[in-house]
Protein backbone atom coordinates (compact mmCIF):
# COMPACT_ATOMS: atom_id res chain seq x y z
CA UNK A 1 0.00 0.00 0.00
CA UNK A 2 1.22 3.31 -0.88
CA UNK A 3 0.57 6.76 0.94
CA UNK A 4 -2.14 7.66 -1.65
CA UNK A 5 -4.04 4.45 -0.61
CA UNK A 6 -3.48 4.65 2.81
CA UNK A 7 -5.34 8.30 2.43
CA UNK A 8 -7.91 7.48 0.94
CA UNK A 9 -8.37 4.46 2.90
CA UNK A 10 -8.64 6.37 6.15
CA UNK A 11 -10.52 9.38 4.56
CA UNK A 12 -12.78 6.84 3.52
CA UNK A 13 -13.10 5.11 7.51
CA UNK A 14 -13.63 8.68 8.85
CA UNK A 15 -16.03 9.71 6.12
CA UNK A 16 -18.45 6.65 7.21
CA UNK A 17 -17.97 6.84 10.46
CA UNK A 18 -19.54 11.11 10.81
CA UNK A 19 -22.17 10.10 8.75
CA UNK A 20 -23.13 7.29 11.07
CA UNK A 21 -23.03 9.54 13.96
CA UNK A 22 -24.64 12.42 11.93
CA UNK A 23 -27.78 10.01 10.77
CA UNK A 24 -27.69 9.24 14.74
CA UNK A 25 -27.96 12.99 16.10
CA UNK A 26 -30.27 14.08 13.39
CA UNK A 27 -33.11 10.72 14.12
CA UNK A 28 -35.64 12.20 16.87
CA UNK A 29 -37.26 9.95 19.48
CA UNK A 30 -40.88 9.80 18.70
CA UNK A 31 -43.14 9.45 21.70
CA UNK A 32 -46.84 8.25 21.55
CA UNK A 33 -49.20 10.99 21.53
CA UNK A 34 -50.48 9.91 25.14
CA UNK A 35 -47.29 10.37 26.75
CA UNK A 36 -47.28 13.80 25.11
CA UNK A 37 -50.43 14.82 26.05
CA UNK A 38 -49.07 14.03 29.92
CA UNK A 39 -46.18 16.37 29.24
CA UNK A 40 -48.19 19.01 28.41
CA UNK A 41 -50.78 18.59 30.84
CA UNK A 42 -48.14 18.01 33.58
CA UNK A 43 -46.22 21.38 32.25
CA UNK A 44 -49.51 23.09 32.32
CA UNK A 45 -50.73 21.73 35.67
CA UNK A 46 -47.10 23.16 37.31
CA UNK A 47 -48.00 26.76 35.55
CA UNK A 48 -51.42 26.75 36.78
CA UNK A 49 -50.20 26.05 40.39
CA UNK A 50 -47.42 28.56 40.73
CA UNK A 51 -49.83 31.14 39.30
CA UNK A 52 -52.50 30.15 41.68
CA UNK A 53 -49.85 30.47 44.70
CA UNK A 54 -48.05 33.58 43.16
CA UNK A 55 -51.38 35.97 42.37
CA UNK A 56 -53.17 36.14 45.58
CA UNK A 57 -49.32 37.50 47.23
CA UNK A 58 -49.51 39.71 44.44
CA UNK A 59 -52.78 41.47 45.24
CA UNK A 60 -52.27 41.59 48.44
CA UNK A 61 -49.00 43.72 48.25
CA UNK A 62 -51.21 45.77 45.75
CA UNK A 63 -54.01 46.29 48.27
CA UNK A 64 -51.37 47.25 51.29
CA UNK A 65 -50.07 50.48 49.02
CA UNK A 66 -50.87 53.61 50.54
CA UNK A 67 -51.15 57.22 49.50
CA UNK A 68 -48.83 59.05 51.12
CA UNK A 69 -47.89 62.87 51.23
CA UNK A 70 -43.66 63.32 52.05
CA UNK A 71 -43.38 66.44 54.37
CA UNK A 72 -39.41 66.00 54.43
CA UNK A 73 -37.47 64.23 51.71
CA UNK A 74 -34.04 64.17 53.51
CA UNK A 75 -33.44 62.24 56.52
CA UNK A 76 -33.66 64.59 59.33
CA UNK A 77 -30.54 65.00 62.40
CA UNK A 78 -31.63 65.73 65.96
CA UNK A 79 -28.64 66.15 67.44
CA UNK A 80 -29.07 66.48 71.35
CA UNK A 81 -26.74 67.99 73.83
CA UNK A 82 -28.20 69.13 77.00
CA UNK A 83 -25.77 70.97 78.44
CA UNK A 84 -27.51 74.52 78.15
CA UNK A 85 -30.19 73.65 76.41
CA UNK A 86 -33.33 71.45 77.70
CA UNK A 87 -35.03 70.18 74.81
CA UNK A 88 -33.57 69.73 70.81
CA UNK A 89 -36.37 70.41 67.91
CA UNK A 90 -37.14 69.09 64.99
CA UNK A 91 -39.80 71.52 63.14
CA UNK A 92 -41.44 71.37 59.95
CA UNK A 93 -43.54 74.42 58.86
CA UNK A 94 -46.72 72.47 57.66
CA UNK A 95 -48.12 76.24 55.76
CA UNK A 96 -51.64 75.80 56.90
CA UNK A 97 -51.82 72.44 54.62
CA UNK A 98 -55.18 70.40 55.13
CA UNK A 99 -54.56 67.76 56.31
CA UNK A 100 -58.27 66.35 56.67
CA UNK A 101 -58.31 63.82 54.05
CA UNK A 102 -55.26 62.26 55.66
CA UNK A 103 -55.52 59.49 58.27
CA UNK A 104 -52.39 59.24 59.87
CA UNK A 105 -48.74 60.00 60.41
CA UNK A 106 -45.69 57.79 59.33
CA UNK A 107 -42.24 58.25 59.54
CA UNK A 108 -38.76 56.05 60.78
CA UNK A 109 -36.56 56.59 63.14
CA UNK A 110 -33.61 55.66 64.99
CA UNK A 111 -30.98 56.46 67.67
CA UNK A 112 -27.11 56.36 67.32
CA UNK A 113 -26.56 55.31 70.88
CA UNK A 114 -27.96 51.47 71.63
CA UNK A 115 -27.20 52.03 75.40
CA UNK A 116 -28.92 55.38 75.86
CA UNK A 117 -33.09 55.04 76.56
CA UNK A 118 -34.82 57.89 74.46
CA UNK A 119 -38.21 58.80 74.47
CA UNK A 120 -39.57 61.26 71.63
CA UNK A 121 -42.21 63.96 71.17
CA UNK A 122 -43.74 64.41 68.42
CA UNK A 123 -46.25 67.11 68.40
CA UNK A 124 -48.60 69.09 66.09
CA UNK A 125 -50.11 72.65 66.01
CA UNK A 126 -53.11 74.12 63.87
CA UNK A 127 -54.07 77.29 63.06
CA UNK A 128 -56.09 77.84 66.49
CA UNK A 129 -52.66 76.98 68.06
CA UNK A 130 -54.56 73.83 69.30
CA UNK A 131 -51.53 71.58 70.09
CA UNK A 132 -51.18 67.58 70.75
CA UNK A 133 -48.63 65.70 71.53
CA UNK A 134 -47.42 62.12 71.89
CA UNK A 135 -44.47 59.92 73.13
CA UNK A 136 -42.51 57.25 71.51
CA UNK A 137 -40.63 55.79 74.31
CA UNK A 138 -37.21 53.65 73.88
CA UNK A 139 -36.41 54.55 70.11
CA UNK A 140 -34.67 51.61 68.85
CA UNK A 141 -30.68 52.03 67.55
CA UNK A 142 -32.52 50.26 63.95
CA UNK A 143 -35.22 51.84 61.56
CA UNK A 144 -38.16 51.23 63.04
CA UNK A 145 -40.81 52.52 61.14
CA UNK A 146 -44.00 53.67 63.18
CA UNK A 147 -47.93 55.02 62.01
CA UNK A 148 -50.15 56.73 64.41
CA UNK A 149 -53.30 57.84 63.40
CA UNK A 150 -54.62 61.32 63.75
CA UNK A 151 -57.22 60.37 66.32
CA UNK A 152 -54.31 59.62 69.26
CA UNK A 153 -53.49 63.55 68.67
CA UNK A 154 -56.55 63.94 71.02
CA UNK A 155 -56.28 68.26 71.60
CA UNK A 156 -56.86 69.01 67.28
CA UNK A 157 -60.06 69.22 66.73
CA UNK A 158 -59.44 71.09 63.10
CA UNK A 159 -57.09 69.49 60.48
CA UNK A 160 -57.40 71.78 57.91
CA UNK A 161 -55.05 74.36 58.29
CA UNK A 162 -51.75 72.94 60.38
CA UNK A 163 -49.19 74.89 61.19
CA UNK A 164 -46.21 73.13 62.35
CA UNK A 165 -45.17 69.30 62.86
CA UNK A 166 -42.12 68.88 65.54
CA UNK A 167 -40.20 66.24 66.61
CA UNK A 168 -38.40 66.66 69.94
CA UNK A 169 -35.72 64.97 72.43
CA UNK A 170 -36.20 66.25 75.83
CA UNK A 171 -33.53 66.13 78.82
CA UNK A 172 -35.77 64.30 80.88
CA UNK A 173 -36.69 61.97 78.46
CA UNK A 174 -32.84 60.90 77.75
CA UNK A 175 -30.47 58.79 79.85
CA UNK A 176 -27.41 59.68 78.26
CA UNK A 177 -27.04 64.08 78.08
CA UNK A 178 -26.09 63.79 74.39
CA UNK A 179 -26.37 61.88 71.20
CA UNK A 180 -28.16 62.15 67.95
CA UNK A 181 -31.92 60.79 66.69
CA UNK A 182 -32.34 60.25 63.17
CA UNK A 183 -35.93 60.91 61.01
CA UNK A 184 -36.66 59.89 57.63
CA UNK A 185 -39.67 59.16 55.94
CA UNK A 186 -41.81 61.99 57.29
CA UNK A 187 -45.18 61.34 55.72
CA UNK A 188 -48.85 62.10 56.18
CA UNK A 189 -51.09 58.80 55.26
CA UNK A 190 -54.50 58.40 53.66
Amino acid sequence: MNKKEIYEHLANIYLDASSKSSKKKHKLKHYPKSILALIVLGSLSILGLGTAITYPHIINHNKSSQIALFLYQDAAKINFNFDPAKKEVFSLSLKQLNLSQYKALGFTVRKTNPKDVISLRIEFTNRFNEKSEIYIKNISSKWEDHKFDFSRFVKISDWQQMKTLAFSVEEWNAREKSGIVYLDNIRVIK
